[in-house]
């Protein structure tokens, strides 16, 4: 039997496959992130190498598409943590469950919170309030290149955005990252909320504003022990590609990417995968292609959302094709936040996809409905033969040959 010792864990950010039997309760009854976005394309939208991995085992094409020759095994997984954020669904997938969600401001954060958070930055905000991150700075931009008071926003997850200018006439990214830093510091307690978000933007010739890639998550760290831990605990590594590393704040990380969008996102992983360096060494590759949720769930922007899965699923065989015997692939998500959806344009409470697929495992399995996504991480654990994971049910017994 072939010995796994590489795991290439994609994480397609918000990539949804159905409302969960609590979603009434989040304010996303109906919900489904993939269907959705099948039906609104239309019968001649298909994602073949996807659908080869599980894919229309799991959410079935609304037109009657039915791929041949599955060579995944597939599955979808509930999130048992009461929440539908970010950080929520990764701590997760690496084996926390949270008990209690993050606090959240549905109505801004308390005004004692805001004036020292000013007092600490010495300058006043604008804004504190729940907004979209591309209206806000539609509405409070110019202000901001007036007075060069930075942006507090939040939403309905738990974050503390600041936004502001990346020329450092007006703020600048290192004063915007120290702030965060500084609102990092503050938000304990009863206050700590899961991430405080650096959203830098500029402004354009024509005087709109645009959004930049230079976004750096401050998370908690994770509340107890990780997968990851356990992995660069006993010699291992772990490649952290995306936002990966914010989510986590560094813990448990060995070597981190930061990437520009899921195109750089997918030419790293591929490059990672490629890279036979480390030879026997126990590793996880852990990707995050946050432009699904980022720029095309939130924005509620169908179009964009399919042309990504597409752009995704044409570089698939690419990803399978450096792949080795040792090596397994997981492509999953955090949570759902479904395109079509028009009560909100926050995220959205769905199970999420489970496809994995190894050279030397079985094919064609099916993997059922997982209570946890933590069952990521027990498998994890399982295949790197380390003692169990506080939660999460493995299922690599149903998979190796």
């Amino acid at each position: 039997m072939v010995k796994l010792n590489r795991i290439i864990l994609i994480v397609l950010d918000s990539v949804g496959a159905g409302e969960l039997p609590d979603a009434g309760k989040y304010g996303d009854k109906g919900t489904n992130t993939l269907k959705h976005i099948f039906e609104s394309m239309g019968k001649d939208f298909v994602l073949p190498n996807l659908g080869k991995l599980g894919l229309y085992n799991i959410v079935k094409h609304p037109f009657g598409y039915t791929p041949q020759n599955i060579v995944g095994n597939y599955g979808k997984m509930a999130t048992k943590s009461p929440a539908k954020d970010t950080t929520a669904g990764h701590w997760e997938l690496s084996g926390i469950i949270l008990n209690k969600s993050f606090p959240t401001y549905p109505d801004g954060f308390p005004k004692d919170l805001i004036e020292e958070f000013e007092k600490q930055i010495g300058i006043k905000v604008l804004g504190n309030c729940v907004a979209s991150g591309t209206e806000i700075i539609k509405q409070l931009g110019n202000e901001h290149y007036k007075t060069g008071c930075p942006i507090v926003y939040t939403s309905a997850d738990s974050v503390f955005q600041i936004a502001a200018s990346e020329d450092g006439n007006i703020f600048g990214l290192d004063k915007l990252y120290n702030s965060c830093k500084i609102a990092r510091k503050m938000l304990v307690g009863e206050h700590a909320v899961g991430r405080v978000i650096a959203r830098p933007f500029i402004k354009k010739t024509d005087g709109t504003f645009e959004r930049t890639s230079n976004r750096k998550d401050f998370s908690l760290n994770p509340s107890d022990e990780t997968v990851l831990d356990k992995i660069t605990e006993f010699g291992g590594k772990v490649i952290s590609i995306g936002k990966i590393k914010d989510i986590f704040n560094g813990i448990g990380i060995s070597v981190s990417y930061h990437t520009a969008n899921n195109i750089d996102g997918i030419r790293k992983t591929i490059e990672c995968i490629s890279d036979k360096s480390d030879g026997n060494k126990k590793q996880l590759i852990f990707t995050n292609l946050v432009d699904f949720d980022m720029l095309w769930g939130h924005r509620r922007n169908v179009q964009s959302y399919a042309k990504g899965l597409k752009y995704f699923d044409d570089n698939l065989p690419e990803i399978i094709s450096v792949m080795t015997d040792n090596d397994l692939l997981i492509v999953t998500a955090d949570h759902g936040c479904d395109p079509t959806y028009t009560k909100h344009t926050d995220h959205t409470r769905e199970y999420v996809p489970l496809m994995v697929y190894g050279k030397s495992i079985k094919q064609n399995i099916e993997l059922g409905v997982r209570e946890s996504l933590s069952d990521v991480a027990q498998t994890i654990a399982d295949i790197f033969e380390y003692k169990p994971m506080k939660n999460g049910t493995g299922f690599f017994r149903c998979i190796e040959k």
